[in-house]
């Protein structure tokens, strides 16, 4: 099995990370708008590890923002790049989540990524981070608060409240099925947190969760399990999805 290789000069210390974030944290873009929802195309990523082979696999499932058909998808195996610390986790999957995304047979669109963006401690989560490093316009839409607080939203679907660090509002908690638990939107790169919520609610049709993280996180578990069986073929792969 071919692995992605950890970029030289990656950080090994949490100082090192830290710094780095620090660095590129002033970099995000928060004053565009972001690309219509509902318009061209929208990316999922996602990723699956194996701790006792120090394995990840990162999908990147491009939909159509207007039917979400899935038109594309690519997976990345490598070696996990950095330990387990709260708050740096990217470092831990940016290099293969990046090589999965470079796979892909054409342009990504708005990244939507299962976690955070300005709703991390340091207000520099993944969505942050892959925004800025590869300039595309991201999101997070994650399953829980993590250690922020928030009221909660009216029942019906589309409500939403503040999600709170302390005063400062890092994000919405937002209903995307009547009487079901919120998601947790914030702003990654390139997009208003207005575009952000209204791009999950146009990509949450059916279930809570949006359409491009129920199938990046399918694929990538697909792809670990390949991975771990010896089977899979040289990372990244890619190809492009049935038309059916």
């Amino acid at each position: 099995m071919t692995t992605v290789g950890v970029p030289a000069g990656w950080p090994t210390s949490e100082e090192e990370a830290r710094a780095v974030q620090d660095e590129l944290r002033g970099r995000v873009v928060l004053d565009e708008p972001g690309p219509p929802p509902g318009t061209g195309r929208v990316t999922g990523v996602d990723v699956a590890y194996d701790d006792e082979r120090d394995l990840v696999a990162a999908a990147a499932v491009v939909l159509d923002a207007a039917t979400l058909e899935v038109v594309a998808e690519s997976t990345a195996v490598g070696r996990v790049s950095f330990p387990y610390v709260p708050g740096l986790l990217a470092f831990r999957e940016l290099p293969t989540v990046l090589a999965a995304l470079a796979a892909l047979p054409g342009p990504p669109g708005l990244v939507v990524c299962d976690g955070y963006g300005l709703a991390h401690p340091r207000r520099f989560g993944l969505a942050s981070h892959l925004g800025v490093l590869t300039g595309l316009p991201a999101i997070g839409v994650a399953k829980n608060p993590f250690t922020f607080t928030y009221d909660d939203p009216a029942p019906a679907r589309g409500s939403s409240a503040p999600l709170l660090a302390g005063t400062e509002e890092v994000g919405r908690a937002l209903r995307t099925r009547d009487a079901v638990k919120p998601v947790f939107v914030s702003v990654g790169h390139r997009v208003s947190l207005a575009g952000a919520l209204d791009h999950t609610l146009a990509l949450t049709p059916a279930y809570r969760l949006p359409e491009t993280t129920r199938h990046a996180d399918g694929l990538c578990r697909r792809a670990l399990k390949e991975a771990t069986r010896g089977t899979a073929a040289e990372a990244p792969t890619s190809r492009r999805a049935p038309t059916t």
